[in-house]
């Protein structure tokens, strides 16, 4: 444990040397608790699945024998589909058995990943029944070791029916499951970061990288008895921190059937916490205000904030009586939400606060199993992404005056290399073994992580000067009627002395129509006008762009920068 920080500590750390130990603790210790539960047909209440921890545990172990009987023992497993029980057992059935698991976007073109296959050797495609045509696609392009297997269906040779087949083999005999060997040190999650195969990196971790990665994490976190699940599966931020993680606590994962029905799941399942991106954070944030305004109970909320924060100071806590309303949006339970991948702005984290939900705010990194810090229930400082967890050790590379530089973390949730690119590995690593991460930021006295921006997104002016666009972006991305905003340079085509700060922001169309504003330019240059009164005059915002259609983004709704047309007159 890293000194200071056991004051922090909230439960015991619970170690499990591989995923199979895992699974099979959790069906021991929380036999009476739910594991997941989902809806077949998502506007029906009627069709509520619910698995406890031993029936959870017996369907990986069915499944797992299954794929053992079909030569799958320390083989290569890609897996495309969306969030769904199914694909969560097939990613803990693969690591029970040594294999690799090899979580792939569904939304990529059949070609990428028919390329990402290849690269990645696999053996075994397990994928949705509704992607028939790309799992065609890719099966006439690189030969696999048996037919497709198709999640959420009842066909013969789908995933259904190989688990009750292993059912039946694992009663007969369970040696064969259990005298498995896994190898924690090897490859066991080979996760690609882009769709684009030309570029894109294969990150091998293994299962000591994302259990020593977790573990080491949940100690210091309120964690609660239920959730609702919305991050993809094939990201490393879904599948370390929703699946082993609430494994580890023996919390219920109720799985959403997606972004239009999140809401009314949300009232529906009750949970106490969330795991979420800021984009979800920040789109509660905004649905919530513009109904307050609507009702004409700014002023209200306002005073009932003030009051109720007073209270706190003398160890009255009456937030969730006194906003019941507003956090009945989230079903009237949620204490906590977990989130990383951005900053968030602290004008939302103090509004979350305020009614009684707390905000956890980290960063990770697929390369680092993913989580590198994270705020602790008992330690949220606002603005940051918190302490490292306690098997990094962090240090910024060349920092300035201000102490910002390149975030380098070493550890063993670091991943073992990038799939057969010895080269572009050796160069994501410094002469003492520490990852580069790519982003910019500084630590306090305290050893708190301030990220400050991404080096790729740098902007480096003429002057030498450098702006870091997400604190601008940071700034305003709670200004109301601002769905998203990007900061960037523009590239003049007069040349590189007529380069200037752009703001480009995709609009709340609702939320302008239902106020009666029709000049949207206008009214954001009023708030970027009281942004530059404050803001040195290198970082101030010189062109203010309005977009018709939302930013091109991934499935974690992340915008992808690299898409957009930075040029101006």
């Amino acid at each position: 444990m890293k000194k200071g920080l056991d004051k922090y500590k909230l439960h015991e750390k619970r170690d499990f040397r591989d995923v199979r130990e895992l699974v099979e603790t959790a069906g021991d210790i929380y036999s009476d608790r739910i594991a997941y539960s989902y809806r077949t047909t998502p506007s029906k209440k009627e069709t509520l699945v619910k698995k406890s921890f031993p029936e959870f545990r017996s369907d990986v172990r069915a499944l797992a024998t299954q794929f053992i009987a079909m030569g799958g023992r320390d083989k290569h497993f890609a897996i495309i589909g969306k969030y769904s029980y199914e694909w969560v057992i097939t990613y803990f059935a693969v690591l029970s058995i040594g294999g690799v698991v090899i979580p792939l976007d569904k939304d990529w073109h059949a070609s990428d990943l028919a390329d990402t296959v290849k690269k990645s050797e696999t053996d075994f495609l397990v994928c949705d029944k509704d992607i028939t045509e790309k799992a065609e696609y890719i099966s006439n392009e690189h030969e696999l070791s048996a037919p497709v297997i198709y999640l959420l269906s009842q066909d013969e040779g789908s995933l259904t029916s190989l688990v009750e087949l292993g059912r039946a083999k694992f009663e007969e005999s369970s040696e064969e499951y259990y005298a498995t060997e896994i190898d924690i040190e090897k490859m066991s999650i080979l996760v690609f970061t882009s769709g684009t195969t030309g570029k894109g990196k294969g990150v091998m971790l293994s299962q000591k990288n994302v259990l020593t990665d977790i573990t080491s994490v949940l100690p210091y976190i309120a964690y609660t008895r239920k959730t609702v699940g919305v991050l993809p599966p094939h990201h490393t931020y879904c599948s370390t921190v929703m699946m082993l993680g609430h494994a580890l606590i023996g919390s219920e994962v109720y799985i959403s059937a997606g972004l239009k029905y999140v809401q009314k799941e949300l009232v529906a399942e009750k949970p106490g916490h969330l795991v979420l991106v800021p984009l979800y954070l920040e789109t509660f944030y905004r649905k919530i205000n513009a109904n307050i305004k609507e009702k004409g109970k700014e002023e209200l909320v306002a005073k009932m904030i003030k009051f109720s924060n007073g209270l706190l100071k003398v160890g009255i806590d009456l937030r969730k009586k006194l906003f019941a309303s507003i956090r009945a949006a989230f079903g009237g339970e949620v204490s906590m939400i977990i989130t990383g991948g951005a900053p968030v702005n602290p004008e939302i984290v103090a509004f979350f606060k305020a009614i009684g939900i707390s905000t956890l705010n980290g960063y990770g990194i697929t390369e680092c199993s993913p989580l590198i810090s994270v705020n602790f229930s008992k330690n949220i400082v606002v603005g940051s992404v918190g302490n490292p967890v306690e098997v990094n050790t962090v240090k910024i590379d060349e920092p300035n005056e201000d102490g910002e530089g390149e975030i380098l973390v070493k550890g063993s949730n670091v991943m073992l290399g990038y799939y057969k690119d010895e080269e572009t590995t050796k160069e994501v690593f410094d002469e003492e073994g520490y990852f580069r991460t790519g982003d910019y930021g500084k630590l306090d006295e305290n050893g708190v992580i301030f990220i400050t921006g991404r080096k790729k997104n740098l902007i480096i002016l003429s002057n030498g000067k450098n702006v870091y666009p997400e604190e601008i972006e940071n700034d305003l991305i709670a200004v109301p009627g601002i769905v998203d905003i990007i900061v960037y340079e523009g590239k003049s085509r007069r040349g590189m002395e007529h380069n200037a700060i752009v703001a480009e922001v995709y609009p709340d169309k609702d939320f302008f129509e239902k106020n009666g504003i029709t000049d949207i330019k206008a009214y954001l240059k009023k708030y970027v006008d009281e942004y530059n009164k404050t803001a040195v005059v290198y970082k101030r915002i010189s062109i203010i762009k309005v977009r018709s259609e939302e930013f091109p983004k991934n499935t974690l709704r992340k915008i992808l920068r690299f898409k957009l047309d930075m040029t101006i007159e």
